[in-house]
């Protein structure tokens, strides 16, 4: 550990942090060019054979951006899409993205630094850099927005340029140090350890603009929401806002064992995806209005009435589903596909029906400051299950791509062991240390894999 990140492990002041040198190089979870084809004809494409974890330069900061020393960030479904090299190679994107000029040329390396969450300390400001200085802790939004695009002013994630940090970019969380713009920077919740907050900007943020936002499906009191994959990152925070909103929340998952995790979590109706005749070794071209007819029975035999929302992370194995179940006029909101992105469904369904389907992606700032704020109130919690040092990343991302985790899989970076980062004791008991680690118990729980996560 080099004598910056040693001083902002220890908290030192900003002036003692802006007189250390930054490092010449960082160690970082990173792919390599030179694998780009390595997968290709694979039938498992196991992403421990690419990503690698060693030494990388520190790249040359921009006047907008800000240098973080990151304690800990988390595994992501995009960082296991990176690491396959699909649905193309992120080398293929950073070249189009260094086409901008400037100082986008930087991310055009023959190596790409992974991850799209992170929380640590400032280290390094540029010059253009208002609100934040070396001291502040933050947590780190994967929305990388151009402030000069016009779209970005209407909605700060509608720009032509917005890119996903991390993947989409390089310079990724899942470093020792990070390069990200100011524009991404959100307070810290102070009574997080460093590896709770680092596991919320990108589900928790994203869950929060599709379900809670003007921009999503503005979820009122008493809608009833179907969630697929209620045990995921994306799903368990959207369980946690379904609840809080005053909303009626039915889970779906894969296993008997995350069926118990949805109940002890105080799921409204929790339903086995294989009940209804999803199991792993279904086909996900099958017929999406019998499935909904089943899906349909279920709920309307627990709860009387269809769903309003379907919040659909999952893809291609749930979405025609998704179309058909929900009630008249009802929503389906949509981002990631992590079964597939080629959707099929009738859409009789939804034409018909006055059904609406919204594409999500990632928040803006102002979602993600009011996302923080219900982390800071305790409405949300964290749900860190397992984490894993830096060293192991590539086994974190196989457990994810594997659909072998329940909540967050979060990635200790310079954090030297779990719990430290909290600077506010008294808010942390206040919400308790009960709920904010009651994930931690399903570090070994069994799982399935397969579809609807």
């Amino acid at each position: 550990m080099d004598l910056l990140s040693k001083a902002a492990l220890n908290g030192a002041p900003p002036e003692e942090l802006e007189s250390l040198p930054l490092p010449d190089e960082f160690l970082a979870g990173h792919l390599r060019a030179d694998d780009a084809e390595s997968l290709a004809d694979a039938v498992d494409k196991d992403v421990r054979r690419t990503i690698r974890v060693g030494p990388v330069p520190m790249p040359e900061l921009a006047p907008d951006e800000v240098v973080v020393a990151v304690m800990a960030s988390s595994i992501n479904y995009n960082t296991v899409w990176s690491a396959m090299f699909e649905p193309i190679s992120t080398f293929t994107t950073l070249r189009r993205f260094a086409r901008q000029g400037g100082y986008t040329t930087r991310h055009d390396l023959p190596y790409q630094v992974i991850g799209s969450d992170a929380a640590g300390v400032v280290v390094r400001a540029g010059a253009g850099v208002r609100h934040w200085r070396p001291g502040d802790h933050v947590v780190v939004s994967p929305a990388y927005v151009d402030d000069q695009d016009p779209g970005s002013h209407d909605d700060g994630v509608m720009g032509e340029h917005l890119r996903a940090w991390g993947y989409e970019t390089n310079f990724g969380g899942l470093a020792h140090y990070t390069v990200v713009r100011a524009s991404q920077l959100v307070a810290k919740p102070p009574h997080l350890t460093w590896e709770e907050a680092a596991t919320i900007t990108l589900c928790a943020g994203t869950a929060y603009r599709m379900l809670v936002s003007d921009h999503g499906a503005r979820m009122k009191q008493g809608d009833v929401v179907l969630i697929w994959g209620a045990t995921g990152g994306l799903g368990a925070y959207a369980l946690q806002m379904v609840r809080n909103g005053g909303g009626i929340a039915v889970g779906v998952v894969s296993s008997a064992a995350k069926a118990e995790v949805l109940r002890q979590q105080g799921c409204d109706v929790v339903i086995d995806r294989r009940e209804i005749g999803m199991g792993d070794t279904a086909d996900p071209s099958a017929d999406a209005a019998e499935l909904g007819r089943r899906l349909g029975r279920r709920i309307r035999a627990e709860i009387g009435e269809d769903p309003s929302i379907a919040f659909d992370y999952v893809g291609r194995a749930t979405f025609g589903t998704s179309v058909h179940v929900v009630r008249r006029g009802g929503t389906v909101v949509t981002c990631g596909s992590s079964t597939g992105y080629q959707h099929t469904y009738d859409n009789r369904y939804l034409w018909m029906h006055l059904k609406r389907v919204i594409g999500s992606h990632i928040a803006n700032l102002q979602e993600q400051s009011a996302c923080l704020r219900l982390f800071e109130q305790g409405r949300l919690v964290p749900v860190v299950s397992r984490v894993f040092p830096l060293e192991s990343v590539a086994d974190a991302a196989r457990l994810v791509q594997e659909n072998q985790h329940i909540g967050k899989v979060a990635v200790r970076c310079l954090a030297p062991c779990d719990g430290l980062g909290i600077t506010d004791p008294a808010a942390r008991a206040r919400i308790g240390e009960d709920r904010l680690t009651a994930w931690r118990q399903y570090a070994t729980a069994p799982t399935a894999t397969g579809a609807g996560r």
